[in-house]
């Protein structure tokens, strides 16, 4: 499978505050095409906050972000069509109910595009399912399987930005070792990846001139900033902060509404 050439990403202090205090701070980085970006925070650190925003999901509260060369938050529609996320609970979790093969379908049409036959084979292929029976529920998944079908989903759309949240959530070191080993793999086809963690120990082994981190997810106070409470509890999705696809998104771009993929 052939895949697009990956986009490049570059953020400069870019920031989320809330109510109850910064969820990531001052994030700086740039990625290239066909690289794998990897960051790293505990659970309620911001991770799954910054992917919806590197992907033009979620409002950054300020900085300076790109992708692709377009400008985030302003021309976020167009970096959604370009970028997938893998799974993340609370905005596109698998439905245990569903056997694979309907997963695929959906996915299918979730791209809003025609797309060839053999797009979902390549995609199952690419991390590691190709002989998965796709009869099988979701229910019936092991964990590692199922990561691997989020990733083969967001491979549909055929993006050029790949978001992948918490990699290593329950999984025991080898299968981590084989998530990364796949996430490398896919950098290495031309895509830009993203991905986190909380458990960085397996990393190493896609270590590399074109792999960088894991860079560690602040949430002090932005630089400058008066001295406020540090925000706590679990990294909620903040879904007043997500972008929906209503007109208004995006004002002073001339193009139509398509829907995200969140």
């Amino acid at each position: 499978m052939r895949r697009a050439t990956g986009a490049r990403v570059h953020a400069e202090g870019v920031t989320l505050t809330t109510r109850e205090g910064p969820v990531y701070t001052d994030v700086d980085f740039t990625a290239r095409p066909g690289t794998l970006t990897v960051f790293q925070a505990d659970s309620g650190g911001g991770r799954s906050s910054l992917l919806l925003t590197l992907t033009g999901r979620m409002r950054p509260s300020s900085g300076t972000l790109f992708v692709d060369g377009y400008a985030l938050p302003r021309q976020a529609r167009r970096v959604r069509r370009i970028s997938s996320l893998g799974l993340m609970d609370e905005v596109n979790a698998l439905d245990d109910r569903l056997r694979v093969r309907e997963h695929l379908s959906e996915g299918m049409l979730l791209r809003l595009r025609p797309g060839v036959r053999s797009l979902t084979d390549e995609s199952m292929a690419a991390v590691g399912l190709a002989d998965l029976d796709r009869n099988t529920l979701v229910k019936e998944l092991t964990m590692l399987q199922r990561r691997r079908l989020g990733v083969a989903l967001a491979l549909l759309p055929e993006p050029r930005l790949l978001a992948v949240d918490n990699v290593d959530g329950g999984l025991s070191s080898e299968h981590q070792a084989d998530m990364w080993r796949t996430l490398k793999d896919l950098a290495d086809e031309g895509l830009t990846v993203v991905a986190t963690c909380a458990d960085t120990d397996e990393v190493h082994t896609v270590a590399g001139p074109d792999t960088q981190g894991p860079i560690p997810i602040r949430q002090g106070e932005p630089a400058g900033a008066a001295e406020g409470p540090e925000r706590t509890g679990p990294d909620a999705v903040r879904l007043d902060a997500l972008f929906d696809d209503t007109p208004g998104d995006d004002r002073g771009e001339d193009e139509e509404d398509p829907r995200g993929q969140a």
